[in-house]
């Protein structure tokens, strides 16, 4: 398939980058834990039934340094919201995972008009102290991989520096996406979304990777039971926290069966 076009739009002074590509009904995709620093192959999967539009998230790779200016929980909700209608997504389906689907999740609660149907991948947002999360920013270097992935080696494509590239922005990038995510969701992932999952009421899918080490299988049936619309749990053999690493095809599917 054809590269994705690629755009900006502003946000807070920042540039914000957005991919698009297929045809169809618009999805729209808020990317997980790291952001996307490349194209990966669960767009494609989605691109040839939807059009898909992958807006970047702030101080996430290309988000420029958009989460320096954001202090508050309230500040990525209102940015998160903001994005999307720039991007062209205001009242599509809106899929988000991990970090992108807590924003998601909000921004379908508080601005029900904004989303059509949801698909959350295991997203943060909620804490149960007798069954926790990992937490992320606590973790070695060379643990992550395996946290966020059933394979590792997703994960190690995903942030390896594209070969003849040598760009001392690359590793930037990538650090500067961890600090994002830990400005929003730091510590433990807890931003009490559970008090407002009651204000969802788009039908949503909530997508589990049966061997997610991040965010324990649990935490899908305390969102299934807080979300006030109509809600379906699917689990995907395989995969880990960033099922849509893990298990592009199968993810995919899943979603485009939701959203049709």
């Amino acid at each position: 398939m054809p590269d994705p076009e690629t755009f900006s739009v502003e946000l807070n002074g920042f540039s914000c980058r957005v991919w698009r590509k297929g045809q169809g009904p618009t999805l729209g995709f808020l990317a997980g834990f790291g952001g996307l620093p490349r194209w990966i192959p669960f767009l494609d999967a989605l691109a040839k039934e939807r059009t898909i539009i992958v807006p970047s998230l702030p101080g996430f790779p290309g988000g420029e340094r958009g989460h320096t200016v954001l202090d508050s929980h309230l500040d990525w909700v209102l940015a998160a919201h903001q994005l999307i209608a720039r991007a062209g997504l205001a009242g599509a389906d809106l899929v988000g995972s991990s970090v992108g689907a807590s924003l998601a999740a909000e921004i379908a609660a508080i601005w029900p008009a904004s989303v059509r149907r949801l698909c959350l991948i295991a997203p943060f947002g909620l804490f149960d102290e007798t069954d926790p999360m990992t937490d992320p920013w606590a973790q070695r270097a060379p643990d992550i991989p395996g946290l966020l992935c059933a394979d590792p080696t997703r994960w190690e494509w995903l942030k390896a520096e594209p070969e003849g590239q040598n760009s001392p922005e690359w590793p930037i990038e990538q650090v500067r996406a961890a600090e994002a995510a830990a400005r929003i969701f730091w510590p433990l992932g807890n931003t009490k979304l559970e008090k407002r999952l009651p204000l969802i009421a788009a039908p949503t899918l909530l997508v589990w990777g049966e061997e997610d080490r991040i965010v324990p299988r649990g935490y899908a049936d305390k969102f299934a039971r807080g979300i006030a619309g109509p809600s379906e749990i699917r689990i995907i053999p395989g995969a880990g926290h960033l099922a849509e690493l893990d298990k592009p095809d199968e993810t995919a599917a899943a979603i485009l069966a939701w959203t049709k």
